[in-house]
């Protein structure tokens, strides 16, 4: 077989002519997409294969499940607390994270549990006298075992105020006896970096826009026009003017991924679309579902809403930084491999496209089998 230098993103979508109302196709010799025949073919046997897969495997998290634990932390009087443990349900199934106090600690009444649709909530109120918790561990035992992280926010009797982040690879925070003002602002951004990061559909969504785009203007366009949309409706979910339900949300935010898919063939073949022509309409109009997605990891924390302007702007912010890294990445790649003059198998050239709507494909059919099954 013969090798041919990896193309770059503009020629994988390059047509005979540049206007995209000419849907000549490329002829055989400099096309190296598959006929239509083995390709519908292969999406066939794809979507059978996930069919099959989710039936048997229901257990399987999604993709984008990154929302974080929300531990609140009130001191109530001196050495007394009032403690709010929320952790997100995953298919009916509770975050298998055990919080756990200090030896010293000794609750004051019955911890009380609520259920809601999309976490469960814990009430306790401890007593950590004479010393209080400055200074002292609080451990989540079992979160090393999971991409979740827990977002802990500590109010002490005095007005103080700190937020911390513990994260799987250090299941622990320690309550500081002060934090400076910007700390909180860090801590928000941090995480918007890593639920952009850890969420696999917004970035596999991402790569199939970069996949179809032709020039850099179009790309600045459609970039801009998906951080606008999803910052929009961001803002709007997390100030509480509207709220979208997070299994019908996130089987949306699949299908929207398994849509790029034969765009990206469409584009490969050198036929013409409305998405090939006009990615920034489609960026922003999957944009605002994407929103909410980002919005679930600040309103499943369920914040005090006096907090939630600094975190909105920082967790956005975040995303942005999030975001534009994972382009750059993507952008630099496709450039070291044409100055390298690297060269792939058809099938490696192939892949990225088939990966969209593979991967598309089977978290749409997981989502919708979720959602379908009633959570």
């Amino acid at each position: 077989m013969k090798l041919r230098p990896f193309p770059s993103l503009s020629a994988l979508t390059r047509r005979k002519e540049s206007s995209c109302f000419d849907a000549t196709p490329q002829s055989k010799e400099t096309s190296f997409i598959p006929k239509r025949g083995s390709a519908v073919r292969f999406l066939r046997w794809l979507c059978v294969g996930m069919a099959f897969a989710i039936t048997g495997h229901m257990q399987v998290a999604w993709a984008h499940e990154a929302r974080p634990a929300y531990l609140e932390i009130k001191e109530t009087a001196p050495g007394q607390f009032s403690v709010l443990w929320r952790t997100p349900l995953l298919s009916g199934m509770r975050l298998p994270v055990v919080l756990k106090f200090p030896n010293i600690t000794r609750n004051l009444k019955e911890p009380t549990l609520l259920e809601l649709n999309d976490s469960l909530v814990e009430r306790r109120w401890i007593d950590a006298r004479p010393d209080g918790l400055a200074g002292k561990h609080i451990e989540f035992v079992g979160l090393q075992g999971t991409i979740t992280d827990v977002l802990v926010r500590v109010e002490m009797l005095d007005g103080r105020k700190s937020t911390i982040i513990a994260r799987p690879s250090q299941p622990w925070v320690e309550l500081a006896a002060s934090q400076t003002s910007w700390e909180p602002a860090g801590t928000y951004i941090v995480q918007g970096v890593r639920h952009i990061l850890f969420g696999a559909d917004h970035m596999l969504f991402v790569l199939g826009l970069l996949l179809i785009v032709k020039d850099r203007w179009m790309l600045l366009k459609t970039v801009t026009a998906f951080t606008v949309a999803h910052s929009i409706t961001l803002a709007i979910a997390t100030l509480g003017y509207a709220e979208a339900p997070m299994l019908p949300l996130n089987a949306a935010i699949a299908l929207s991924i398994l849509f790029l898919g034969p765009e990206i063939v469409r584009s490969w073949r050198g036929e013409t679309s409305f998405t090939i022509c006009h990615p920034w309409v489609v960026a922003f109009a999957f944009g605002l579902l994407h929103g909410f997605g980002f919005a679930s990891s600040l309103t499943s924390a369920g914040l005090p809403r006096h907090d939630l302007p600094l975190a909105l702007v920082t967790f956005n912010f975040g995303v942005e930084i999030g975001q534009l890294s994972f382009v750059a990445l993507v952008l630099l790649l496709e450039r070291s491999f044409r100055v390298l003059e690297v060269r792939w198998p058809r099938w490696a050239q192939a892949l990225p496209g088939y990966a969209v709507g593979g991967l598309g494909a089977f978290w749409t059919f997981q989502r919708l089998a979720i959602l379908i099954g009633g959570g």
